[in-house]
């Protein structure tokens, strides 16, 4: 996943709210969003080359989301990223308790940012920020690329602008409006680019929200939504190379035993 954005308790209908772009190779293989056989609460896809995902749902209010940190320092032989996320939804350990265990054990990966959480508390860690634990999140809206938590950069900056002006009590009636807001392919001035050992080509071709190219690119758009009174939403928009959306799967869900949705860190 490539960029992400979360409303956490900033709605009273409206406790969680994720819209987010994958961004891959289009030629590593993938399953869409769906239930997982094995696990039939868990909604995600999943990467088949590793066998984890980069964002899921369960029918139980558990959320987890992942992006890679954009570095050189790449090494052919970590442990595999996507599991952070799919072995947080299959087990039951609380968020901070998760979140620090991947704290301690983060030398083992590339670069990555995780976020996890359930309708009471939400934790972010990562292994390329220099506090190295996991970080309560308070209410409030975020915004998550290839860099830290909140970082300005331009497509950062602009998604966020655009989400925060969204009335989420609109989710009710269509999700179609986020999805067209997610398919941003407006990429930055040149001066405004980030500079994160790329070639001048390749940052602006993922300086945009939504990324187009033959090889490279967005892959698919998810919207994650759960109500105050335990509705939940899972849907995802998939592209080919060319943008084109290819096939649309929507979950709706039931939380199950649903706790208080206040939430704190």
């Amino acid at each position: 996943m490539c960029i992400a954005y979360l409303a956490i308790g900033a709605h009273p209908d409206w406790p969680l709210f994720i819209a987010a772009n994958r961004d891959e190779f289009h030629a590593r293989p993938t399953t869409a969003a769906a239930p997982w056989p094995a696990h039939p609460d868990l909604l995600a896809g999943i990467d088949e080359m590793a066998g984890g995902t980069w964002l899921g749902v369960t029918r139980r209010g558990r959320f987890g989301l992942l992006t890679n940190y954009r570095d050189m320092a790449y090494e052919a032989q970590a442990a595999s990223r996507g599991v952070l996320v799919a072995d947080y939804l299959k087990e039951e350990t609380p968020p901070q308790e998760y979140a620090a265990r991947v704290a301690r054990q983060g030398g083992r990966y590339n670069g990555f940012n995780l976020i996890v959480g359930d309708l009471e508390q939400t934790c972010y860690v990562g292994n390329r920020h220099g506090e190295g634990r996991a970080m309560g999140l308070e209410p409030g809206r975020y915004v998550l690329s290839n860099h830290l938590l909140n970082t300005a950069w331009p497509k950062t900056r602009r998604l966020k602008t655009r989400l925060d002006e969204y009335p989420l009590e609109e989710l009710a009636k269509t999700l179609n409006p986020v999805f067209d807001i997610l398919k941003d392919t407006t990429p930055a001035e040149d001066d405004a680019l980030p500079s994160t050992g790329l070639s001048l080509e390749r940052e602006r071709l993922l300086s945009s929200p939504f990324i187009i190219s033959p090889e490279y690119g967005t892959r698919c758009s998810t919207v994650v939504a759960i109500s105050s009174d335990g509705r939940g939403f899972f849907s995802e928009i998939t592209y080919d190379p060319q943008g084109v959306a290819v096939e649309r799967h929507d979950w709706p869900f039931i939380v199950a035993e649903r706790p208080a949705l206040a939430h704190g860190s």
